[in-house]
């Protein structure tokens, strides 16, 4: 049988190594099906929230009509130029991770093609599953457009969900981001990962030694797991 705590700490890593979070899969197979998925966008209002499924995440965009969509990406490019046309380029998986770990997005608009990278594309799911009153369609694209351009990003407080719940509902919310905070208490607050990282912490000590840079971490990581637990 499975370990709970196994299964939360491999979702954990995909999550922390392939998130928001687009957290999209932009590999060549991705490549082919976005060249030839067609979207009915004829049945998209504008203020719609657009999104799309992934293994264990979701991105989210507001429709804006036109076949346009914005969304909050990472993207490291920011952080390196202000050439619009470089940045504007849809943005690749490697471009992502990198803007996650520097913590630098924009608030961009792209194709519904683009955004959904061919993935299938659902509408107002979140109006039923947060039980939130939505905006007006036109008030909700309008608050989008406002926000418009660069902004800074976190992984749990500012991540594309919280843009579309801000702009849909009036309040910046994100269940995926409540749901991997769940994860991470289950992983703190279970005894073994106290245990895994101390042998692992006195492992590394006896490998490469009692320098301070690897005994402290190696005794306060299993500390302070100890006395979150």
């Amino acid at each position: 049988m499975k370990s709970p705590v196994l299964d939360a700490v491999s979702l954990l890593l995909d999550k922390l190594l392939l998130s928001n979070l687009k957290l999209l899969s932009l590999g060549a197979q991705g490549e082919d099906q976005r060249s030839s998925r067609s979207y009915e966008v004829s049945s998209f209002l504008r203020g719609d929230v657009l999104e799309v499924p992934r293994t264990h995440l979701t991105h989210y965009g507001i429709y804006l009509g036109n076949n346009r969509v914005a969304h909050l990406m990472p993207d490291i490019l920011l952080a390196l130029t202000t050439d619009e046309k470089r940045t504007q380029k849809v943005v690749s998986n490697q471009r992502l991770l990198l803007g996650v770990v520097v913590k630098v997005a924009s608030i961009r608009v792209d194709t519904v093609e683009d955004f959904a990278y061919g993935a299938d594309v659902l509408v107002n799911h979140l109006d039923e599953s947060l039980q939130k009153k939505a905006l007006l369609n036109e008030e909700v694209a309008r608050r989008a457009e406002e926000r418009l351009g660069v902004c800074p990003y976190s992984l749990l407080w500012n991540n594309c969900e919280h843009f579309v719940t801000y702009c849909r509902y009036g309040t910046a919310v994100s269940p995926q981001a409540d749901k991997f905070c769940e994860y991470v208490k289950i992983i703190i607050r279970d005894q073994r990962s106290v245990l895994a990282s101390a042998v692992l912490g006195l492992a590394s000590i006896v490998c490469m030694g009692l320098a301070s840079y690897i005994t402290f971490p190696a005794l306060l990581i299993p500390f302070c797991l100890w006395m979150s637990g």
